[in-house]
């Protein structure tokens, strides 16, 4: 029984992610792709073919079966860094509350490109059990955070994941730098 789907072949399935999301803007606008980006971050069915402009060749697994699991919602997220208007915003701020780590540290990465001004739940995230998380939400942290996040940033010093206390270092030097802060 032959039960592999065949995508439709003007759909740029192999395409790496950056030209997918611009042949899905071209194709759909750049409202819709941002309106079906977070359909997806919410769980809702955005459509086959969208599923396949922001997942590629392995939303074809999903659509012949394979369990979902969070990767339609990562996909959502991912692809706001690429396209955006703040109506996403929102979503992607509750995001950073997700069950999966791996939308929990998209989201953090969009709240960084995207410059959301989410401080406080940034600092929430360095303390997330998943140390690619807190990397993510330090590196956003370094562009935005603020004099009283620095105590929250210095106990990650001492984290035992290397690349969150490398991440830690960074934005606790970015953070003083910007506002001009005493070095210690």
């Amino acid at each position: 029984m032959h039960n592999k789907l065949t995508p439709h072949p003007d759909l740029p399935i192999d395409l790496p992610t950056a030209e997918r999301l611009a042949k899905a803007v071209e194709h759909y606008g750049e409202s819709t792709v941002v309106d079906h980006s977070v359909a997806l971050m919410r769980g809702k069915n955005a459509g086959k073919d969208f599923l396949l402009y922001v997942g590629g060749r392995h939303a074809l697994g999903i659509l012949e079966g394979a369990p979902a699991l969070y990767w339609p919602e990562l996909w959502g997220a991912r692809a706001l860094l690429h396209v955006w208007n703040d109506s996403a915003a929102p979503y992607v701020v509750v995001g950073l509350n997700n069950e999966a780590w791996r939308i929990r540290e998209m989201c953090a990465k969009v709240v960084m490109l995207r410059k959301l001004d989410v401080a406080p739940k940034l600092v929430k995230a360095t303390t997330d059990e998943v140390p690619r998380v807190r990397v993510a939400a330090l590196n956003a942290l370094a562009e935005q955070g603020r004099e009283q996040d620095i105590p929250t940033i210095v106990v990650r010093l001492r984290d035992p994941d290397k690349d969150v206390r490398r991440a830690a270092q960074q934005a606790r030097d970015a953070i003083m730098t910007r506002l001009n802060l005493p070095k210690e």
